[in-house]
Parts: structure tokens; C-alpha cells; sequence
């Protein structure tokens, strides 16, 4: 019976969940090998405290990603999105990304604001494939090797879902 779950938790297609406190250093230990200036814990315990929206991607029960956001006055800003460094390539992000589009229009946003460094080009590729425009820029908002680093403003408008 065990070996029949056991089967059935590898072959299962990865899943979504709400982050808890307890996720907190499985999601810190993804972030620090994904990011060379990664959040602390404490900004992901705000972010939980604050009612964020925050939600884990599971696969064979491990946390493999994760996003968080806020969401007010018909506006979502995009404020974490990571998949493990391991995990790449293997359509994570975009589920993400869309789990984050599909839970902010359920919460009354109507468009969706991110920023995201130019010296990821990933990253920018998927936000223009699932329809983000970029709409600015703004100077030396991430940190970065000898200095800083600007941030692409990006954007899109939501509709309602058919």
C-alpha cells in the first residue's frame, strides 16, 4: 500500500498551495540559491503576517517554488517569484506566474505590476509571453556587484476570465 502512494506522489503533477510559517526555511534555503541578494526570513514572515497573498508550488511533496504578492485598490504588485535553481526548465515559473494572475483577478485586481533586473533575460522572456508589457524603469533599484542595478517596470491588464 505504501509503494502504491509512493508511485502515486512521484507521478503527481506539481501543486499549489498556500505558504504557512512552517514553509519558511524550505522557501529561505530555495531563495538564498536562487538569488545573489536574497530576502531575509523576516521579510517572508512580514509578507505571511501582512495576509499576502503567498503560495507554494509542491512536486513529489517538496516545495519547489514559490510567489508572493500584494493585492490592493484593484492593483497586484508582484513582490516574489522563484523556482528552485534545480527545478528549472521545466515550465515552473510560468505555472506560477499564472496561479499569480489567476489569484489576483480573483481578488478584484485589474492589472498586475512587477519589476525584474534586464540582466535576467528569463525571466523577461516569460513576463512578455504571458502578456506583461514593460511600461518603465526604475534606477538603481536592485542591488547589485559594485553598485546597483535598474529594474524594468512591467505590467499587465487582467479581464475577467471566459
Amino acid at each position: 500500500m505504501a509503494s502504491d502512494l509512493d508511485a502515486d506522489a512521484a507521478t503527481a503533477p506539481p501543486a499549489l498551495r498556500p505558504m504557512r510559517e512552517d514553509d519558511l526555511e524550505t522557501v529561505h534555503a530555495i531563495e538564498i540559491r536562487a538569488y545573489e541578494f536574497p530576502w531575509t526570513p523576516g521579510i517572508f514572515r512580514d509578507c505571511l503576517r501582512a495576509d499576502y497573498p503567498s503560495w507554494v508550488l509542491t512536486e513529489q511533496g517538496r516545495i519547489v517554488g514559490y510567489f508572493l504578492m500584494s493585492v490592493a485598490a484593484g492593483e497586484a504588485h508582484v513582490l516574489n517569484v522563484c523556482v528552485a535553481p534545480e527545478a528549472h526548465g521545466h515550465g515552473l515559473g510560468r505555472k506560477l506566474l499564472r496561479a499569480l494572475l489567476h489569484i489576483a483577478r480573483g481578488r478584484g485586481a485589474e492589472r498586475v505590476f512587477l519589476e525584474v533586473r534586464p540582466s535576467n533575460p528569463s525571466a523577461i522572456a516569460l513576463y512578455h509571453s504571458e502578456g506583461f508589457n514593460e511600461i518603465g524603469r526604475r534606477p538603481r533599484y536592485y542591488p547589485a556587484r559594485g553598485g546597483r542595478e535598474d529594474a524594468l517596470v512591467m505590467a499587465i491588464e487582467l479581464f475577467a476570465e471566459e
